[in-house]
């Protein structure tokens, strides 16, 4: 067994920050949203320790900072005994296999649980534990085009617009994850049960889009992309043009913020026309030559001390010098590069950036000792 130390203490412990200080979590390695939960869990404050496999993943797990690794092989019983060792000490399991592969492994929850009855285990998957395509692969495109939700993003006419991975790994897969372990996390300490928390992305996206379904049921949304109040068919919540090709987004949904923008964009003549939704190509069409008649600094400039919902859309890098995210330090430099800081902020227990992996250690004396796990390791 080899351990990574990845804390910045000289002993290698992960830091005592956060709300979650003394919660054990083993995360089992894979990639995308286990790993995004296991960072959230270990900025908050939880010690977070990743089973490694002996061979090299694939694709490296670039979410890898705040807690430490311990490499073991599955394929002997030594390995098996010595996570379901960890698991004894631990508070919570988290692990993104397709079903049944931890069954398999001779971990899955009935082995865990018959060790720690205590204990959460949290399962992430894209299509979850049942259903046709539980054991099929998947990435994140695959599961929110299941949802609707890859249907609904575009422009009308248009295709499909991929949301990057936010929505489904991280949105409707991470976070979801993490609350569901927290939850049965509380219920575990009133009752001392443990159990098995099923998060599936397509459930978390559907779920996360709970204002559209109701939007769909009761407010007449339609289908058809582009054409409702928040996915570009209203002139009033979309992006344009600047004159030096750059966009600015408004999102005036409130009709005294409505009046702002259009009186801010030099149109008076459509501050009462917002609804009149037989106008809006024309409204559209005035808003994109107005835009297009300033520089995004400019158009900054005008709307800066407004209430018009207007704002500019900065690239990542621009991102990191605005005034406001840099204000809030939203952004940190850890190690010659940038990361973003832990979200959301406790006012009693504050988080802590955690800290890249740190060189390998032939030694596993640290984690064992730290988890109280003596005898032979592997």
């Amino acid at each position: 067994m080899r351990v990574n130390g990845s804390a910045p203490d000289p002993e290698g412990r992960c830091s005592a920050h956060g709300p979650l200080v003394g919660v054990r979590v083993v995360e089992m390695a894979g990639l995308g949203p286990v790993p995004m939960a296991a960072l959230l869990l270990a900025e908050m404050g939880a010690d977070v320790v990743r089973v490694d496999r002996p061979q090299p993943p694939a694709f490296p797990d670039t979410l890898d900072r705040g807690r430490r690794s311990v490499t073991i092989d599955l394929k002997r019983q030594e390995g098996t005994e010595l996570v379901l060792r960890l698991a004894e000490r631990a508070n919570i399991l988290i692990e993104g296999f397709r079903p049944g592969v931890m069954e398999r492994l001779g971990l899955g929850p009935e082995q865990v649980h018959a060790r720690n009855a205590g204990l959460v285990y949290g399962r992430m998957t894209g299509w979850g534990q049942t259903g046709p395509r539980a054991a099929r692969a998947g990435h994140d495109i695959n599961y929110i085009a299941l949802t609707g939700a890859l249907s609904a993003i575009g422009r009308a006419g248009g295709p499909p617009q991929v949301p990057l991975n936010l929505v489904g790994d991280f949105g409707g897969g991470a976070l979801y994850l993490v609350a569901g372990v927290l939850a049965a996390l509380h219920h575990a300490r009133i009752t001392g049960e443990g159990q098995v928390v099923d998060a599936a992305i397509v459930d978390g996206v559907t779920h996360l889009a709970a204002m559209i379904w109701a939007e769909r049921r009761y407010r007449g949304w339609t289908d058809e992309r582009g054409t409702n109040l928040l996915d570009s068919g209203a002139p009033f919540y979309d992006v344009y043009r600047t004159s030096d090709g750059e966009w600015f987004a408004v999102g005036a949904i409130e009709p005294q913020f409505y009046a702002q923008l259009a009186r801010l964009l030099g149109l008076p003549e459509w501050a009462s026309r917002q609804d009149e939704r037989e106008h809006w190509p024309g409204m559209r069409e005035a808003f994109a030559r107005a835009f297009a008649a300033r520089t995004r600094a400019e158009w900054e400039e005008i709307f800066a001390d407004s209430d018009a919902c207007a704002a500019p859309v900065l690239s990542w890098a621009e991102a990191i010098e605005d005034p406001h995210m840099r204000a809030r330090g939203t952004h940190l430099r850890l190690d010659d590069g940038d990361v973003p800081a832990p979200a959301p902020r406790f006012s009693r227990t504050p988080s802590q950036v955690a800290r890249p992996g740190g060189p390998t250690d032939d030694s596993s004396r640290a984690v064992l000792e730290d988890w109280e796990i003596h005898g032979p390791s592997t």
